[in-house]
């Protein structure tokens, strides 16, 4: 991959690396990253930080996307209401089902053109076909895969096996509370694609594994990061 370039900025890259991390990886908001680097002897304003996350997040969530491997055939697909600039929207988004986002969008409908959309991009952005694709009671999805032709492929209306789409949605639940809601339509998708990026290369589910194994999975996310931000 072509190295990313910091030139023409008076703070450092390992700087500039830092404040992105922490803005992405934890429940942060500008101001907390600025008191963070403070406490370390660094003293840049919050729009500065903000400046970085909207020029470097996005380069940064798509080199880490190229380096993840292959997800899982079995998707799962919901949609969450949101506000958004005080008008009600969806958030349409498919995970697998270990967790890894796959890919989401906001959108102004919750009706069969939406569904399609997320389905279209799904197909077209996966390195793997899909075997199984999970969805609730909305008929949306149904009409949407028939035009598809993936309908033998629909398992609908089953809440509880839905669980890891409906679970997924929490993290994002606690950014929109911490930056008080989004505030349009392009900086809520810029933001939560950034974030299922870096979401997707540190998530690990440490109740299910041993100390030795997350340990390993800690370095190997500390890899791509370093690997991507290059």
């Amino acid at each position: 991959m072509k190295p990313l370039s910091f030139k023409r900025h008076r703070f450092p890259a390992e700087i500039i690396r830092h404040a992105v991390w922490l803005y992405f990886r934890f429940s942060l908001s500008f101001r907390d990253v600025e008191e963070l680097l403070a406490q370390r002897g660094i003293d840049v304003s919050y729009e500065t930080i903000r400046c970085w996350t909207i020029k470097f997040g996005p380069h940064i969530a798509r080199r880490l996307k190229r380096l993840r491997p292959a997800p899982s055939p079995r998707w799962h697909l919901d949609e969450v209401v949101c506000s958004i600039g005080g008008k009600r929207m969806y958030l349409w988004r498919a995970v697998d089902d270990e967790g890894e986002v796959l890919d989401l969008v906001v959108q102004r409908e919750r009706d069969t053109g939406a569904a399609l959309k997320l389905l279209r991009r799904l197909l077209r952005n996966q390195a793997v076909e899909p075997q199984l694709i999970t969805t609730d009671g909305l008929r949306s999805y149904g009409a949407a895969l028939q035009e598809l032709g993936l309908a033998s492929l629909h398992r609908p209306g089953r809440l509880r096996e839905n669980n890891r789409a409906e679970n997924s949605h929490l993290p994002i639940r606690r950014r929109e509370r911490q930056q008080q809601l989004f505030k349009s339509q392009a900086s809520a998708q810029r933001f939560l694609t950034t974030h299922a990026a870096i979401y997707n290369t540190f998530y690990t589910q440490r109740h299910l594994i041993s100390r030795p194994t997350l340990r390993r999975f800690r370095a190997d996310a500390e890899a791509a990061w370093a690997a991507a931000t290059a």
